[in-house]
């Protein structure tokens, strides 16, 4: 005989289920507030500084802690309400298909016109030497984040010591330039060997910026020696030691280095000779037009742009070259790498020289740039935030990390008037990107060169005998 379900014998289950709902979100929401309340209790809660006397002192910021922790608390509720709202789907269309097409079909065109407005930038802020400065920086973090992008994009090898290479490229280029490119003469008598400085005047940054970049690439291969056999957290430790080594050496080894007080005096770049200052050689000069500041700094924003545009098209033309593919095929399986024939030793030791070569350039233009150098510069945080760049613009992706680069950089400018609180503005960013696109704005692990249709094998070349 056929049981009849009774309709109210189910509406306590789905009553509890209801109430196991609810007290499931409360308990999450206290969960993550009483996280925030421990994260934030000295970072918000507490302010201390140095007194004028030298003590510590503080004052508290309850008020704001509450706010922050009320904010986790509220905002925890309302993500586990609208994910239960939306419910379980495999795919979630933010916005309509046609609109989606749209933008595929135009994917292609984002590139030439960030490359065209960004060539218009000098001419449109031409008075405004803030936007000025701030371009070349983020152009300078571009460049770096493509050369770190060979590395740990294309190759798959957690570097976070790459400033090593651009704190190498900046101290060769001030070195060199300002005692002059060393020479040594052969003698007949004792010490057998002199040393002369032979001095390079006005070219002194074109025909030091392929030396600084070659050094920097012979570091990135004595560090990629003794890592061959490290991977992953492993390989991260060791880079970053290998970071703080030549911060250390550059900044106790003064007699050569200056150790803190840096080198200043440091040449600036000319046009191919031409000095770039109020002189009768000058290049204002040359044209007949009336002298301007101004020159300078237009002459260096379009010269890191071309350092960046050189350092993006080398990658693009290396991805697919087979020591590009070489790189492609060890990040994702070193192993089945090594037994397709593939040298790891070299594969490795070229993303690091290839990658580090490139810092070495960014780094000779910053010493040329700034006249002054210091090891302050060339710390972890600088690593870190290079590495960040890459990773949320997409690994192995170039104009990810060109987008992730002007977010990241224009945006701590951007969010200047914040004072303490953009460092966590930007840590909250990061966490949602992190969240909402995992792989980073743009990710891009597409094998660069792979077969778009599959090849029968000739029946003589298989035991089978078919192809």
């Amino acid at each position: 005989m056929a049981q009849t379900s009774n309709p109210t014998t189910r509406a306590p289950s789905r009553k509890s289920a209801s109430d196991q709902g609810v007290a499931f979100i409360f308990k999450k929401a206290i969960l993550s507030a009483l996280v925030a309340l421990v994260l934030f209790s000295l970072m918000i809660g507490i302010r201390t500084e140095a007194g004028p006397a030298g003590q510590l002192i503080y004052w508290t910021r309850f008020g704001d802690l509450a706010a922050l922790v009320a904010a986790v608390f509220f905002g925890s509720i309302a993500i586990e309400l609208l994910r239960r709202w939306i419910g379980p789907t495999k795919q979630i269309l933010v916005l309509p298909t046609t609109v989606s097409n749209s933008f595929a079909s135009v994917r292609h065109l984002v590139a030439p016109a960030l490359l065209v407005l960004t060539c218009l930038v000098p001419v449109i802020f031409y008075d405004q030497r803030y936007i000025l400065d701030l371009g070349i920086l983020v152009l300078t973090y571009i460049m770096l984040g493509w050369g770190l992008n060979i590395v740990v994009g294309l190759a798959g090898l957690l570097d976070l010591g790459y400033v090593a290479f651009y704190a190498v490229g900046a101290y060769s280029y001030a070195l060199l330039a300002k005692f002059g490119l060393p020479f040594l003469t052969l003698l007949s008598h004792y010490p057998y060997v002199s040393v002369d400085f032979v001095q390079l005047g006005p070219w002194a940054f074109w025909v030091l910026l392929p030396i600084s970049g070659i050094l920097a690439a012979f570091w990135g291969m004595l560090l990629g020696f003794p890592v061959l056999r490290l991977k992953g957290d492993y390989l991260a430790i060791v880079t970053l030691a290998f970071g703080e080594i030549i911060r250390l050496v550059l900044l106790n080894w003064q007699n050569v280095t200056g150790g803190p007080n840096g080198i200043d005096g440091v040449p600036r770049p000319t046009l191919f000779g031409i000095p770039l200052t109020n002189t009768d050689d000058g290049l204002a000069a040359r044209l007949g037009i009336e002298f301007s500041a101004t020159h300078r700094v237009v002459f260096l924003f379009y010269l890191i742009l071309a350092l960046a545009l050189l350092t993006n098209w080398v990658t693009i033309r290396l991805r697919r070259l087979p020591i590009g593919r070489a790189w492609e095929a060890l990040r994702e399986d070193e192993v089945a790498c090594r037994s397709l024939g593939i040298n790891t030793t070299m594969t490795k030791l070229s993303a690091f020289a290839t990658g580090a070569m490139f810092g070495g350039f960014a780094g000779a233009f910053f010493a040329t740039r700034q006249g002054f150098i210091s090891p302050e510069s060339f710390t972890f945080q600088e690593s870190a935030l290079v590495l960040a760049i890459v990773v949320l613009g997409g690994m192995g992706s170039q104009l990810g990390v060109a987008l992730a680069a002007v977010a990241m950089i224009g945006g701590f400018e951007l969010f200047r008037g914040f004072e303490q609180f953009r460092m966590l503005v930007f840590g909250l960013a990061m966490v949602l990107l992190m969240i909402w696109r995992p792989r980073g704005l743009i990710g891009h692990r597409t094998p660069s060169v792979f077969l778009e249709k599959r090849t029968e094998i000739s029946s003589s070349m298989v035991k089978e005998g078919h192809g």
